[in-house]
């Protein structure tokens, strides 16, 4: 026997009187099958409830309650909201009702048990909790308030929830239509993302006009039984859309300090007129919208503060970036493409965005510090004397020293260690902290490669671009010594047509269609073997167009 159908067996002898014997037949299924002791003791506490047993009742439910708080099981949790909804209904507690009944129905949706839902429904017989139609209106004024708080509670975004308040608003008071306008203090207007019933992105009205705006300014509630015999009526737009309003509820929504931050705009209840009883039901549904609208209003600034915020942050990083450019022509663009093959290495390993990203700004300003040393030895042309080379190197703890002084959030200050680390070595004779393999920033040994690899693939003062395979051997014999080897595995592994797609952005060109094809199909360990193994010289000669910015192959 399955285990849904042990409990539509026990179910139905629990309702049909036969208590002890299908305890003992739980009994025996809960020792057998202790991974089920939830839904044994849910429906002992379903079979005592019925005897009235009600302290055997409360000792099994909250047993119940414990194990069902423990598991993800979806049999389980829906059998106990079920159990728990029947003895709710029961006892007339229809608010809670509502909520076991909600909650098994959208637990069966999301892990497709809809059938054991459904049949669990069947055999205890209680009404469905639904989205009443237009012509079913809730009863239970709680029930709609209950609907209502399930669908805004988690919505962070104000479009949406507008929606769904106007939504539930709507089908909780019965009626056609429901705008939910939002005060635009700036502007002096309201406005609504989403009209129900109209194909309207925004509305916007001046905040003094209608009345929606009466509303607003005088935070009277005007509940209207024909729209076209009140003068304040504004019947323009029913013109425009074709719509016929009759009947009117238009109510203030505020926020937790009682200030009007909004309107309720209902139209045309279909039971003829809106009653007290409606008004009373709409000052509950405001008072809950109102603190939900203005939270959604504050997170929204937020986000944009913190967008804000990142876009300055980023225009600072790439000036930053472009005063080093502008120090030395001939090394321009090295930390732009640095960043972009740091990002395709991480690519490689799967990492989140926002770590790339992070990653991706301390590429960009790794080379920072080099605003701090002499143009003499920053663009001389030629070997670099000790003296002069001890020099250069101080640029990393000056980049260390520039950045740090940059306010920056927990997550940002690792933009500064990964940036000031990128001359560190796997072995430790790096500098300038001296650190070795794990202690160096992942961020770090993921730059340490990059810098190498664009410094040796970059026409330079003092020499042209190495050949390729002479770059590769210098990137695959530092793994374990001057390279963290995982990062050297991951780098090799790319794709050619990514590598090109970097150096055209110094040479402009673009990849032709066919080239295009070749190069997708190999990464730079291939092209390394390729040519120390004498093979077909096309893969090179494919490559070095790109790399080399002429066609050999035409030469």
């Amino acid at each position: 026997m399955t285990l849904e159908n042990f409990i539509y067996e026990s179910i139905s002898e629990i309702l049909n009187g036969g208590y002890e014997e299908v305890k003992d037949s739980i009994e025996k299924h809960k020792e057998i099958y202790k991974d089920d002791t939830a839904i044994c003791l849910s429906m002992l506490a379903l079979a005592s409830f019925l005897k009235k047993d009600y302290n055997s009742f409360y000792q099994f439910m909250n047993d119940a309650t414990f194990l069902v708080e423990q598991t993800s099981e979806p049999i389980t949790r829906i059998l106990h909201e079920m159990v728990l909804g029947f003895v709710n209904f029961t006892e007339k507690n229809t608010t809670l009702y509502a909520i076991n009944y909600n909650q098994a129905r959208k637990l069966s949706i999301k892990n497709q048990k809809t059938e054991f839902f459904e049949r669990l429904n069947s055999l205890l017989k209680c009404p469905p909790i639904t989205h009443y139609n237009n012509h079913n209106q809730t009863k239970d004024p709680l029930i709609a308030l209950v609907n209502i708080g399930q669908a805004v509670a988690a919505e962070k975004n104000i479009d949406l929830l507008i929606k769904k308040i106007a939504e539930e608003t709507k089908t909780a008071l019965n009626a056609d239509r429901c705008t939910v306008y939002m005060y635009d203090k700036e502007h002096n207007e309201l406005y609504s993302k989403v009209a129900t019933g109209l194909d309207t992105k925004e509305l916007r009205i001046p905040a003094d006009k209608g009345l929606a705006g009466h509303v607003l300014c005088t935070g009277e509630t005007i509940n209207i039984k024909d729209a076209y015999a009140d003068k304040r009526f504004n019947p323009d737009v029913d013109k425009k859309t074709g719509y016929r309003t009759k009947t009117i509820l238009c109510m203030p929504i505020k926020n937790f300090n009682q200030e009007i931050i909004g309107v309720f705009q209902v139209l045309n209840k279909f039971d003829e007129y809106f009653s007290p009883d409606d008004e009373d039901l709409l000052v509950a549904i405001a008072s809950s919208a109102g603190i939900s609208l203005e939270n959604a209003q504050l997170f929204e600034r937020q986000r944009k503060l913190l967008e804000e915020q990142k876009i300055v942050l980023d225009s600072f990083i790439e000036t930053l970036a472009t005063s080093i450019d502008a120090r030395d022509k001939i090394t321009s663009g090295h930390s732009s493409r640095v960043k972009m093959y740091s990002s395709l290495i991480a690519q490689e390993f799967g990492m989140e965005k926002k770590d790339i990203y992070i990653l991706e700004k301390a590429a960009a300003l790794h080379d920072i510090g080099k605003i701090g040393i002499k143009d003499s030895v920053l663009q001389k042309e030629g070997k670099l004397t000790p003296e002069e080379y001890k020099h250069i190197q101080q640029h990393v703890e000056i980049t260390h020293h520039i950045l740090e002084k940059i306010h920056m959030s927990k997550d940002f200050q690792e933009i500064t260690e990964i940036a000031c680390s990128h001359h560190e070595k796997y072995d430790g004779t790096g500098y300038y902290r001296h650190l070795k393999g794990e202690e160096i920033p992942f961020g770090g040994r993921i730059l340490a490669v990059s810098d190498v690899f664009d410094a040796i693939t970059s026409k330079r003062h003092y020499r042209d671009k190495m050949p390729i395979e002479k770059v590769i051997d210098i990137i695959k014999n530092g793994a374990g010594t001057h390279f963290d080897p995982k990062v050297v595995d991951k780098f090799l592994a790319i794709k050619l047509n990514k590598i090109v797609g970097v150096f055209i952005t110094e040479n402009h060109m673009t990849i032709d269609p066919e080239d295009l094809i070749t190069l997708e199909k190999y990464n730079l360990l291939d092209l390394y073997y390729s040519i120390v193994n004498n093979c077909s010289n096309k893969l090179l000669q494919v490559f070095n167009k790109y790399y080399v910015g002429i066609d050999l192959e035409h030469e």
